[in-house]
């Protein structure tokens, strides 16, 4: 018999918590009716079939905090009280014998000690005899309040929405996966390093898995690897830029691995331009997760000539009787290229290399200054899962995740369209006072 649970989610990225929590149901088979999230409040009464759902939904979340089974709802202490002995009464006695504690939880807003044993005390109805043990109990009863406070400078002294049930599972974000993937405590990192927080939740969007291969083409310092290895995948990234996967001294993707205790999951990097990939044509890749170049700090390549014919037969070149291209010291010439294209060549290669299901994440880049609507690039035989955005001041950036369905699927295709041209050269560019005037 399916039971209501209580969800607690983190006020980080809104509008990114279902998607999460929809990919990692989808993992385990589960389907959640998730319609009344609300992104205004922590909180979100869901259905299971049992607990062990539950478990499997909120283990690995990073952007909620955990999961109750629901034992009662009011907005004063009073309605709560009557709504446990009306709705929960019946499970008073399959934990009379368990130990256990009580925990009292608040969100903008919270109660001095005092104040938290008086309400804890006001449970007493439910007769529990088991010992109580603080550290490691058999079961955990909460209460979570909900406080609004009436102005921005005043803080709330009474809850407007009280919750109480038993903890059935804590999540990765509780349990300390940020504070343990802290960048400021990682051994190897750039300028360009992704945040950890949200390489996370890239990789849970993304279904990355035990025994998957994720494969990052754009690798920079491993970020994505890094957070797709927590999760039990066999990671491989490549990089144009070979000066990133070489790193400095022992300060290398390979050193991360080493601090996180994943070297087993840790495949390999190339130096590889996504666009001339050198992984056989055959090779499958379970999921695809990355954040392709900007073309901001520098103009966005690959390799090839910007002008072909004034280097015609310089492929032939020796130094020393070796040819020039063979030596270790040989750096390629490489060409402009425009953002837009390369996604269109990552959509291509998911295609390509996804197996029916697979994901494809990626992060687009979108000049908040631009005046004509953006086109997320669409192939016919990907599903566009989700369109998530991050704002920030000039620009914002978009998590896409696509699900590859294959020849039979034929969706929307856009694939020629023009949607973010010449990014680097709009991100650095002030709106004229025309264009301004359009915006107001």
């Amino acid at each position: 018999m399916a039971k209501e649970y209580l969800v607690f989610l983190a006020q980080q990225h809104p509008t990114f918590r279902v998607p999460e929590l929809e990919s990692l149901g989808d993992i385990h088979g589960i389907k959640v009716d998730f319609s009344g999230h609300d992104e205004n409040t922590p909180f979100m009464i869901i259905t299971l079939d049992n607990d062990q759902d539950a478990k499997n939904l909120i283990s690995r979340a990073v952007l909620a905090k955990g999961i109750y089974e629901l034992w009662g709802i009011g907005d004063t202490e009073e309605e709560l009280h009557e709504d446990v002995k009306r709705r929960s009464s019946d499970k008073f006695e399959l934990y009379k014998e368990c130990s256990f504690k009580f925990d009292v939880i608040g969100y903008m807003g919270k109660r001095n000690n005092s104040e938290k044993i008086k309400l804890i005390e006001s449970f007493k109805y439910v007769e529990f005899e088991g010992p109580i043990r603080m550290k490691n109990p058999d079961e955990t009863f909460t209460v979570l309040e909900h406080y609004v406070p009436p102005t921005e400078n005043d803080s709330a002294v009474i809850p407007t929405k009280l919750y109480f049930g038993r903890q059935i599972e804590l999540s990765a974000r509780e349990r300390g996966i940020l504070d343990k993937y802290d960048l400021r405590k990682r051994r190897y990192i750039g300028t360009t390093t992704f945040e950890a927080e949200l390489a996370l939740v890239s990789c849970n969007l993304g279904q990355v898995d035990t025994g998957k291969i994720m494969y990052d083409p754009f690798v920079g310092t491993g970020s994505f690897l890094v957070a797709g290895a927590n999760y039990g995948a066999l990671t491989v990234g490549s990089d144009i830029d070979g000066r990133l996967i070489k790193g400095k001294g022992n300060n290398t993707i390979r050193a991360n691995f080493k601090q996180y205790n994943t070297s087993s999951l840790f495949m390999d990097v190339l130096t590889m331009d996504f666009t001339h990939n050198a992984f056989r044509s055959n090779m499958k890749i379970d999921t695809i997760v990355c954040d392709p170049p900007y073309g901001v700090r520098e103009g966005l390549k690959v390799l090839g000539a910007k002008n072909p014919d004034r280097f015609a037969g310089k492929e032939e070149v020796e130094i020393d009787g070796k040819k020039a291209f063979l030596r270790k010291d040989y750096i390629p010439t490489k060409k402009p290229y425009e953002l837009d294209a390369l996604l269109c060549d990552l959509l291509q290669f998911g295609v390509d290399r996804l197996p029916i299901g697979g994901r494809l994440c990626f992060w687009m880049p979108t000049a908040n200054d631009e005046y004509v609507p953006t086109i997320i690039p669409k192939h016919r035989n990907l599903e566009l899962k989700y369109h998530l955005v991050q704002e920030f001041n000039k620009w914002s950036r978009r998590l896409l995740v696509y699900i590859n369905r294959g020849d039979d699927y034929n969706g929307e295709d856009n694939m020629g369209a023009t949607s973010i041209p010449e990014f680097r050269k709009k991100y650095f560019t002030t709106p004229s006072r025309e264009q301004k005037n359009q915006k107001s």
